[in-house]
């Protein structure tokens, strides 16, 4: 049996860019992926499936249209399904996201700041 160990801070040390979640694991049908957060992202949301933010170092906020939720290092908040959000982080944050294969970080809002799937690191 196979067993890899997988070390946040070590991959987190191999991309510097922001807002391009990079996969380090998968179970089932679902994906781990560690990304960098500084600045603004866009409103966008995921019509089918619910979105885990896991903060592992830094602070970050997740606006949504009723209010903003405030994350600190090791906090954890689920964005359900549907619900429009959109992250931010005044100095970079890194963030271990969970969700579905093929989950686009944008949603259906594209744009600029839309990140090509299934890169690993």
């Amino acid at each position: 049996m196979q067993r890899d160990v997988v070390n946040l801070a070590e991959k987190l040390g191999k991309f510097s860019d922001h807002w391009a979640p990079r996969v380090v694991a998968e179970m089932n049908d679902y994906q781990f992926k560690l990304a960098k957060f500084q600045g603004e992202f866009v409103w966008h949301d995921h019509k089918d499936t619910d979105e885990v933010f896991l903060v592992v170092k830094g602070a970050m906020g997740i606006a949504l249209r009723d209010g903003v939720v405030h994350l600190s290092e090791g906090d954890m908040y689920v964005v359900p399904r549907g619900t429009e959000h959109k992250p931010f982080a005044e100095e970079e944050c890194h963030v271990l996201l969970v969700e579905p294969r093929g989950v686009v970080n944008t949603g259906e809002a594209g744009g600029e700041l839309e990140a090509d799937n299934d890169v690993w690191v």
